[in-house]
């Protein structure tokens, strides 16, 4: 707008012909091409640009956080998702111009956590209070891309960013990480846990890599086991003597 480059957000709903739960298949080159409806955009007028949005991970699918420049806005969506209300917003403090990239919602304490990152930075904000309750200050020597959480282990956090690093956090105590991989040789742009074996790792660069990382040894999972014992039952008979 006005030859300026914004970042808006907005809420669509889609079809529901693609719900899940529904038989046909979204890929089925017969089927028609179907519109998104617009609900509500997430207006931003006053807060700059929009870097992410995340739905909160369990509940009713009402509420959304968005970060703006340097600004955290937690969002109540009413009427049917068809507005959205601003409930409560943080905004980062400090010198110079602060700016968040990215951020992730906890899937645990009830929801109430979630982590930003700007800079080198990686902070721990309660959403209900919009107050800081950590944070990793140089957590990567470089700008922090992206980070995500242990679906099934309570605080743990991984981050990467452009030294190259994935590190793996403990929230209680941010002195030191618990982990750190260095099998990129470029900016790390992504990581994502999988969401039933989390000592599986995925993270993508613009090495032109995406690596799967295993890393039991701070996982929820003992000893790393990624089959049911049934399947295990037939083979384990055969290959004793070699285990």
């Amino acid at each position: 707008s006005d030859s300026k480059v914004m970042t808006c957000a907005a809420v669509w709903r889609m079809p529901k012909e693609l719900e899940s739960g529904s038989h046909e298949s979204p890929d089925d080159s017969s089927s028609n091409t179907q519109t998104l409806e617009l609900l509500c955009h997430l207006d931003n007028t006053a807060h700059g640009n929009m870097a992410c949005v995340m739905w909160e991970p369990m509940g009713d699918g009402k509420k959304i956080v968005s970060l703006a420049d340097n600004n955290i806005l937690l969002w109540d969506l009413q009427e049917s998702s068809a507005k959205a209300v601003l409930s409560s917003s943080a905004a980062l403090e400090g010198k110079g111009q602060l700016k968040f990239t990215s951020g992730r919602w906890s899937p645990h304490h009830n929801c109430t956590q979630i982590a930003t990152a700007n800079d080198t930075t990686v902070r721990g904000w309660d959403t209900r209070s919009m107050r800081q309750i950590y944070c990793i200050e140089n957590a990567h020597g470089q700008l922090v891309r992206d980070l995500d959480f242990n679906p099934n282990k309570q605080y743990y956090l991984a981050s990467c960013g452009d030294d190259c690093k994935v590190k793996f956090w403990d929230t209680r105590n941010v002195t030191e990480p618990v982990k750190t991989l260095e099998e990129h040789s470029h900016w790390v742009w992504n990581v994502r846990y999988n969401h039933s074996h989390d000592q599986l790792i995925l993270t993508g660069s613009s090495d032109s890599r995406v690596i799967l990382s295993n890393m039991v040894s701070i996982s929820s999972e003992p000893f790393g086991h990624m089959v049911d014992d049934d399947e295990l039952s037939d083979q384990e008979d055969q290959h004793q003597e070699e285990k």
